[in-house]
């Protein structure tokens, strides 16, 4: 015993000649250290009062979330301080994760990292669609420290407020935000293909996340450390792009399984024209579904009934279920025009299939009453509203008191019923089964509606109705699309722009809606959609975003 006490003291008189001839200020970690190490820092000689330092440049959001244990203050200068909060990636305390925001009308989706920091330094090329980067004090001073001082002919420093409409009014100018900032205004641009709206994100492989690290002596840290244990908080929090506060909703257009559609199933397998774009419906946490057709047990096979089919009555064997089950459906849409084709049992069975899955629907139901209750989630401690209805004219909507069908829009209603659910905490997100046209603008009868449950509240607002793609608005802070296009029906035949649709991936952050990931896909037969080309994906872009007036 008395051999290993002298040891101990030898040791402990050798650390402190050692601490005296070290620099003043070194990294050193507080959360790998091992914590044999920890523990015998109260034994070291310790101050009763902290200083700590928080670079000013820091994001905002960082530093109003900093919780100071007891003893710890912080400093007005970097000087006066023992400890500092810094830019620094060896001893990690948090990690900040920025986005490559473009206004949402533009083509691109990826450029390299490489390409943006030779627009920070000046050096980017003639033909590449960033021309200029705008960013805000914090952030500009922030990856000064990454990439070096950036050039002021291609990064202009512009206040946290103006961004977005800096970006909109010039051509070629992005921004550098935090991931939290976003909003449906902008785009988000993936760097080296990476994007932090991706499932799979890892910040430690995205060029634009920045670590934080606290730095300062040994002795100083391992102290700081021991009484942020004893607090039993977090100093800083550990990242802004929390996964536990994201919730992915993917809104799809028509399905339809009849006619074509059907014949390629029996053909070729339930799951067919899931082939392609199963894997983005499943990943999503919310998948929706407009089916407008009814599963009867006395479904014929497709093209069985010639005059059925001429006159647009429609119904699906109930084995093409088997498809929605595949895609990880969620939430069905009964708004659509066929839902009453088959008669009221054929609806209840329908429903009844629903209701053995577990899946929600809205827009139609048994009756009125149900019909008209919103399909409720809340998921990663989002809170999310789908209510719809359907605005032709009489006849479509069979729902009444004691009779199924979609239901018939009232606008007071539904104006009553967004408000209502926004009180509750709710993001609400309305679909419409509206009049049809083949044109990719939006038509006038579709924006009236559309204009109104923006003006009530809802976040989306999304038409359900169209056959082709059609135009985009930003209204009163809701982000409207009128029509997505088919998902799943026959009209490949039709033309071009019925091959082509829209699959909306919206991405829910902390309880608000903050980008939309258009997914565009294209129709290889009358039943399957695949992934555009990069050429049909601008063909498409373009058209909408002139169609949208942009």
């Amino acid at each position: 015993m008395k051999t290993i006490t002298k040891f101990v003291f030898l040791s402990f008189c050798c650390s402190l000649l050692l601490g005296a001839c070290a620099p003043q200020a070194q990294s050193v970690s507080t959360t790998d250290a091992p914590q044999q190490e920890i523990a015998t820092a109260t034994s070291l000689p310790t101050k009763d009062i902290y200083s700590l330092w928080v670079a000013p440049y820091l994001p905002q959001d960082l530093q109003d979330q900093i919780m100071l244990p007891k003893n710890v203050v912080l400093a007005d200068t970097q000087d006066e301080a023992d400890i500092w909060l810094d830019i620094g990636g060896d001893q990690q305390v948090s990690q900040w994760v920025y986005a490559l925001a473009a206004p949402f009308p533009t083509v691109p989706d990826s450029i390299t990292s490489q390409e943006l920091v030779q627009i920070w330094k000046g050096e980017g090329s003639a033909d590449s669609p960033l021309q200029s980067l705008l960013v805000d004090g914090k952030t500009k001073a922030t990856f000064e420290k990454v990439w070096g001082v950036p050039s002021s002919s291609t990064v202009i420093l512009t206040n946290e407020e103006n961004l977005l409409t800096a970006a909109w009014s010039k051509t070629g100018a992005w921004a550098i935000i935090p991931f939290e900032t976003l909003e449906t205004r902008w785009k988000v641009i993936a760097l080296d293909d990476i994007s932090p709206l991706d499932d799979d994100f890892n910040a430690d492989q995205y060029a634009l996340s920045v670590a934080f690290s606290l730095l300062g002596k040994t002795e100083d840290l391992q102290v700081l450390n021991t009484r942020i244990t004893a607090a039993g908080n977090a100093l800083v929090p550990s990242t802004n792009r929390d996964e536990n506060k994201i919730t992915t909703v993917a809104m799809t257009g028509v399905t339809a399984l009849v006619r074509g559609t059907a014949y390629m199933m029996e053909k070729y397998g339930m799951t067919y024209p899931a082939l392609d774009i199963g894997d983005i419906l499943r990943n999503a946490d919310i998948t929706h579904i407009s089916n407008e057709i009814p599963f009867t047990e006395t479904c014929p096979n497709p093209f069985y009934n010639s005059e059925n089919d001429a006159n647009l009555v429609f119904c699906s064997k109930p084995e093409y279920i088997n498809l929605l089950d595949s895609i990880g459906t969620d939430v069905v849409e009964l708004t659509g025009d066929h839902f009453r084709d088959w008669g009221a049992d054929a609806m209840l069975y329908t429903l009844d299939l629903y209701d053995q899955r577990g899946w929600k629907y809205y827009g139609g139901g048994r009756n009125l009453e149900e019909g008209q209750q919103p399909a409720l989630f809340e998921h990663n401690g989002n809170k999310i509203a789908f209510l719809g209805c359907n605005a032709k004219p009489e006849g479509y909507a069979t729902a009444d008191v004691d009779y199924p069908g979609a239901v018939h829009c009232d606008m007071e209603v539904m104006a009553e019923q967004i408000k209502a659910v926004k009180a509750q905490g709710y993001i609400p997100i309305v679909t419409f089964q509206h009049i049809e046209y083949y044109d990719y603008a939006a038509s006038p009868y579709l924006v009236k509606d559309f204009h109104t449950v923006a003006e009530a509240g809802a976040a989306i607002v999304s038409g359900s109705q169209a056959h082709q793609p059609q135009a985009f608005e930003f209204y009163k802070g809701a982000f409207l699309h009128y029509g997505l296009g088919n998902l799943f029906f026959d009209q490949y035949n039709e033309g071009s722009a019925q091959r082509q649709a829209f699959i909306d991936r919206y991405i829910i952050y902390d309880g608000r809606v903050i980008s939309t990931d258009l997914i565009t896909i294209m129709f290889v037969d009358m039943a399957r959609p695949r992934l555009m080309h990069a050429d049909e994906r601008q063909d498409l872009l373009e058209t909408i975003f002139t169609a949208s007036g942009w």
